[in-house]
């Protein structure tokens, strides 16, 4: 940190150009130097930030408790290093003029632009009193969402529901091992399962299980993670602190409301705007949701209906009948596929479409130890474009894919170190090779690891991420990376990768054209359910930043529920994150009035893909390398808008997205 600091301090006191002249500058003395300060202190929080996610043991949960103000507070004071925001905006002050004049590249303008609007959102323009105000919120904030996370973290470890095999009545061999294998990691007796409350297996149980006592309390406890399923942890509280505290941000910037205040940075600009995307979308959701819960009930009738639903399908019903269903129409049930998706033969699939789309090549390397021996490294290389066929170390590539305890559930992608040609005089140019790491969390099998299909496009989804940060070829790090748009490689459900990589895990043998034939049909079964469990939560995170306030009455969990009643929620079905484990919003204020981008990101990439389909190809070269060019090398070097349009030549469409979803007919 005081080497960081000493950086940014040297930056004030060297020979650049006086922040009130404007007849000279030095752009690297300033915004180079800038982007160079505190290599040290970013690598060792980069690996810091990646324990705290992956290894979050005791001891590392006492560490990152005393930590979270201390870096909170360093942050601030990056920001308030006296007179280096002199300089910047005097930088900031004469882009246009150097741009015109050809002194300044398109990424140095746009360096400028965005150090200096990360500046004042941290408060440069605010007096001193204000300033401290400033720096005392964000080390509330940062130590409020630290406990946060490690209430939901630890109620998710700590509970369990010791069953027998015989419990385990209607799930697939892979399910019932899973359970076997968590007995086993929790030193239970030989003959126990334990039911646990890791995502992938919940949804799995809930999908399976014939035994509705069972389904009910598994799903009672993942609703109530973060909020009442222990006592003495309940983020309740916390969640409502940070809201106020996060308007009282909003606030000091002039804004009615952290929504306001967050959105100004986005390509939709207004919360407005992104609620009328979502708004669209919820419609939609729920006239396809009505007619899934006909279908439902019409199947139910017709079986005779094994149980008494008391008023209706409710939340640990639903993905029980939905699958049944799903048999019955299709004549397919998931579990068929899960032999054809081995863990190995899923990544071999995303490892080949990168190498068709980008020519991106992954070697193993069995030699290097991560911090823990699920995660697989690898070396990624590609041709070098000078024609003499030698290849260069583009990345290292960790992947970590299944779930432990002391790891964070979901899926991410983060990174160790980013892409940079912006190096030190003397520096070693492999510090220029990015660090990459995917996460996910699949349940691991005894011997083989077999996914769902949804676990197969999450692997894709995080490769995605992946190649933004491996594939930038941006000058300074700031700029560089998974800064702007995502989910590009969405390409698992197509054919000809399901004929080449879908082997039986045991016999090795191709999955039949019947199955792909059967999983099409049926692809787009129960999408209304999934769009209205996804775009509820997205709707409830801007609608809470958009308050004006939060009263000492303020109740989390009845707004919810009495927002969700006003818009309609269809009964039934649930948001996918509850608000007391809602770690998008309350971890970290990355997502926070932000939760909206997922579903943005996905216009965009059924957007995209339309592209590589138009050609004919969906591996097209020329259109990977427009794609290579105009979004995963430019990192933020040019406004996400931007770069959209230069790949499709327009702004993006919703309708690919919503007619891949089955919301619109296809055309």
């Amino acid at each position: 940190m005081e080497a960081h600091l000493a950086d940014l301090r040297a930056i004030v006191n060297s020979d650049a150009p006086d922040p009130l002249e404007d007849d000279e500058d030095d752009f690297d003395s300033v915004l180079g130097a800038y982007d160079r300060a505190g290599s040290t202190y970013r690598r060792i929080v980069a690996v810091y930030n990646s324990y705290a996610s992956s290894a979050n043991d005791q001891a590392m949960r006492v560490v990152q408790t005393r930590m979270a103000t201390r870096l909170s507070r360093h942050e601030s004071r990056t920001y308030d290093v006296r007179g280096l925001f002199d300089r910047i905006e005097r930088l900031h002050r004469i882009r246009e003029e150097k741009m015109k004049g050809g002194g300044w590249t398109v990424e140095q303008v746009r360096l400028v632009e965005r150090v200096y609007v990360d500046f004042v959102k941290m408060g440069a323009r605010f007096d001193d009193a204000t300033k401290r105000e400033y720096a005392n919120i964000q080390d509330k904030l940062a130590s409020l969402q630290t406990k946060f996370m490690q209430n939901v973290l630890e109620d998710e470890e700590e509970w369990e529901l010791v069953v027998t095999e015989d419990d385990m009545a209607g799930c697939p061999p892979d399910v019932v091992a899973a359970a076997r294998r968590e007995a086993i990691d929790r030193s239970k007796g030989p003959l126990d399962h334990v039911l646990s409350l890791r995502r992938s297996f919940v949804e799995a149980f809930l999908s399976r299980s014939s035994r509705r006592d069972l389904r009910r309390i598994v799903y009672e406890a993942f609703s109530k993670r973060g909020g009442g399923l222990f006592q003495g942890r309940d983020n309740a509280r916390i969640a409502v602190e940070i809201l106020r505290l996060r308007r009282r941000l909003a606030g000091l910037h002039g804004r009615d409301s952290f929504a306001e205040f967050r959105f100004e940075d986005t390509m939709a600009l207004t919360p407005e705007a992104g609620m009328r995307m979502l708004d669209d979308i919820w419609m939609k959701g729920k006239d396809a949701a009505g007619r899934e819960r006909e279908m439902l009930e019409s199947f139910l009738s017709e079986d005779g209906g094994d149980i008494a639903l008391e008023g209706g399908i409710q939340p640990w019903d639903w993905r029980y009948y939905a699958e049944r269903h799903r048999r019955a129409k299709f004549d397919f049930d998931e579990s068929e596929m899960r032999p054809y998706l081995s863990l190995g033969a899923v990544t071999n699939a995303a490892f080949d479409v990168s190498n068709k789309l980008y020519g991106l090549k992954y070697v193993k390397r069995e030699d290097i130890v991560a911090y823990h021996p699920d995660v697989d490294i690898y070396e990624v290389r590609r041709v070098k474009e000078n024609g003499s066929g030698e290849e260069q170390i583009v990345a290292i590539f960790l992947h970590d894919n299944y779930s432990r305890p002391h790891k964070r559930s979901g899926a991410w992608s983060s990174y160790y170190r980013k892409q940079k040609k912006n190096l030190a005089d003397g520096s070693d140019p492999i510090e220029a090779v990015p660090i990459v790491i995917n996460c996910n969390n699949f349940s691991k099998g005894s011997t083989h690891t077999l996914l769902s299909f949804a676990d197969g496009i999450t692997l894709f989804h995080e490769l995605g991420h992946g190649h933004h940060a491996m594939l930038s070829d941006c000058f300074y790090e700031y700029l560089s990376g998974t800064s702007v748009l995502k989910d590009f490689v969405e390409l698992p459900s197509q054919p000809i990768v399901l004929k080449k990589h879908m082997k039986h895990y045991l016999s090795g043998n191709v999955v039949p054209d019947d199955l792909i034939a059967r999983f099409k049909a049926s692809e787009l079964f129960n999408e209304g359910f999934a769009t209205i469990e996804y775009t509820s939560c997205a709707m409830l995170d801007i609608a809470l930043h958009s308050l004006s306030e939060y009263g000492d009455d303020f109740n989390l969990t009845k707004f919810e529920h009495e927002y969700l009643k006003e818009r309609g929620m269809p009964q039934g079905i649930v948001p996918r994150h509850r608000p007391l484990h809602f770690s998008h919003l309350f971890k970290s204020g990355n997502y926070a009035s932000g939760y909206y981008v997922y579903k943005w990101a996905e216009v965009l990439a059924s957007d995209a893909f339309a592209a590589f389909k138009e050609t004919g190809d969906i591996f097209d070269r020329t259109t990977a390398d427009r794609c290579k060019k105009h979004i995963y090398s430019t990192g933020n070097t040019v406004a996400p808008h931007e770069l959209f349009r230069r790949f499709r030549g327009r702004d993006p469409d919703a309708t690919f997205m919503l007619r891949d979803r089955g919301l619109i007919p296809m055309s």
